[in-house]
């Protein structure tokens, strides 16, 4: 399942397959782009080079918090802090529409841009700890891939952030490297 945290932390792209080629998507204009419509937020595109350094530091906080509960650790109070302070940032009103199946509750930005998108990033981040479960948040096990994904399967065992991409290409590794260390099995 895609959450809005993730997709903005993974914006740190390194090559899955091994390669060199790693990408940082967040100062490109196109996923900038990309990421406020599909999860139907507002700012201005392209993000200032101001703008982009501070969500580079949010992005690598972020990615701190969840390397260290990937590891089984708990949020600390400086953890906590400094969440509350990015989401304190986003302002909403709260606005009681009609919808097919009765009443929703909708929360509407105060203000239209980047800072508010972390304030949002930083809520679906810590609901995911709230909501879910920290313990969930894992680290793709391969180890060029670097992907950061919250796993959602019944046995809590989901290693790879996409077992048709990162799982199949650790099963060719594994069985390439048993082939090199036993070459007369066949």
């Amino acid at each position: 399942m895609d959450r809005l945290w993730t997709d903005f932390v993974n914006s740190d792209y390194h090559d899955w397959r091994g390669g060199d080629r790693s990408e940082d998507k967040l100062g490109k204009m196109e996923w900038q782009q990309w990421f406020l419509e599909q999860w139907k937020m507002s700012a201005s595109v392209p993000a200032s080079p101001e703008e982009e350094d501070v969500m580079r530091n949010f992005r690598t906080e972020l990615q701190m918090l969840a390397t260290r509960l990937s590891a089984g650790e708990s949020l600390t109070d400086k953890d906590l802090t400094w969440l509350n302070g990015h989401m304190a940032e986003g302002q909403v009103i709260r606005r009681l529409i009609s919808a097919d199946e009765g009443l929703e509750l909708s929360l509407i930005p105060v203000q239209a841009d980047w800072q508010q998108v972390m304030a949002e990033v930083a809520a679906d981040f810590a609901i995911t700890v709230v909501e879910g479960d920290g313990g969930r948040i894992r680290i793709c096990d391969n180890i060029d891939c670097r992907w950061i994904f919250y796993d959602d399967t019944r046995s809590r065992t989901q290693k790879y952030c996409d077992d048709k991409m990162c799982g199949n290409l650790m099963k060719v590794r594994r069985f390439r490297a048993k082939k090199k260390v036993d070459p007369q099995k066949e």
